[in-house]
């Protein structure tokens, strides 16, 4: 198979995730928003970080106002922004254009049809919910119909490398900002005299503000499994309160579900074991398989998840080298 070839099927599966995960973002926290109460500090502000745009967001005007407007058009149809939904479709389109003889012709269309649809339908605030769902069965579809129609070639695993490694990278952005807050919040214990813990202990009834409190931030961790489509999977599995180091050990270690860490890895792995030459991306991936799987996550929701979980997206870059320079540089 050719470099290029291999290539633009690799960025056209990361750019057809990418912008249904940015979509179903943006409907999450619009979501969240409404359920939090007026004067929350939480707003749009975090999905620039997520998306890793914070430094192009901001490279025109250091004070730019990231209010709901402004940052929705930016994730949405700044063309400016190279993973902007719109950027994102439009690349796709145009990867695959050039090598559409490699997929079937019904995953073409699609593709070309979620474009022009992206193009000519920007959505007003009250169309938006629409738009984004438009977008996230949109690129659905075109993963249904690439599973279904097309030949375990080569070329499909290159796909299945793209969509993976998007998908291990947007989870672990997801959990580095969303949990930054929401656990520097719960280690916010105040300090309490004597008499007041005595008296708490015997009353067993938590303090009002704890009580207010409790319910909004489990309200953030159900948001963070809802970014990932991960709500319902996560309930069948945990029966219990929806809580940060849960959240945190079935986001990243968890074997079944489709967009956990853990997951995605051994996709990963099972795809490069399908190519020749895939030695060296093996030998990066299990180091990291290992780093993931003895991990203490109850410990890391205390203190050092930022640290590891930028580990994490370091080594996912190290393989993406990897997989270009054995197969993209010819």
């Amino acid at each position: 198979m050719l470099s290029r070839v291999a290539q633009n099927i690799y960025w056209m599966a990361r750019q057809i995730e990418r912008a249904e995960d940015t979509a179903r973002l943006i409907n999450v926290n619009a979501n969240l928003l409404l359920d939090l109460p007026r004067n929350t500090t939480f707003g749009w502000l975090p999905l620039i970080f997520i998306v890793g745009a914070e430094k192009r967001f901001f490279e025109k005007d250091p004070h730019r106002l990231a209010d709901e407007a402004t940052v929705v058009k930016f994730l949405i149809s700044d063309i400016d922004h190279p993973n902007s939904i719109l950027s994102s479709l439009a690349y796709a389109r145009e990867n695959l254009r050039t090598t559409r003889d490699t997929v079937p012709q019904e995953a073409w269309e699609q593709v070309n049809s979620l474009y022009i649809y992206a193009r000519d339908h920007l959505p007003t605030r009250r169309g938006r919910f629409e738009f984004m769902r438009r977008v996230i069965h949109g690129a659905q579809q075109i993963n249904g119909l690439l599973a279904g129609a097309m030949s375990r070639t080569a070329a499909y695993s290159f796909l299945w490398l793209g969509r993976y490694l998007e998908r291990a990278d947007m989870t672990t952005r997801i959990l580095d900002v969303r949990s930054a807050n929401l656990l520097a919040h719960a280690d916010q214990v105040p300090a309490q005299s004597p008499s007041q813990s005595q008296t708490q202990a015997q009353s067993q009834t938590p303090a009002p503000e704890q009580a207010e409190q409790d319910p909004f931030e489990s309200i953030q961790w159900m948001s963070v499994l809802k970014s990932l489509s991960a709500y319902q999977m996560y309930r069948q599995q945990v029966r219990l309160r929806v809580g940060g180091p849960d959240v945190l050990k079935f986001l990243l270690q968890n074997d079944s579900f489709p967009r956990s860490v853990s997951f995605c890895l051994k996709q990963l792995e099972a795809g490069l074991r399908e190519l020749p030459g895939s030695a060296s991306s093996l030998e990066a991936i299990a180091p990291l398989k290992q780093r993931l799987g003895d991990a203490a996550v109850p410990e890391l929701a205390h203190e050092g998840l930022h640290e590891f979980i930028d580990n994490l997206q370091i080594s996912f870059g190290d393989l993406h080298n990897q997989i270009a320079a054995a197969y993209f540089a010819h």
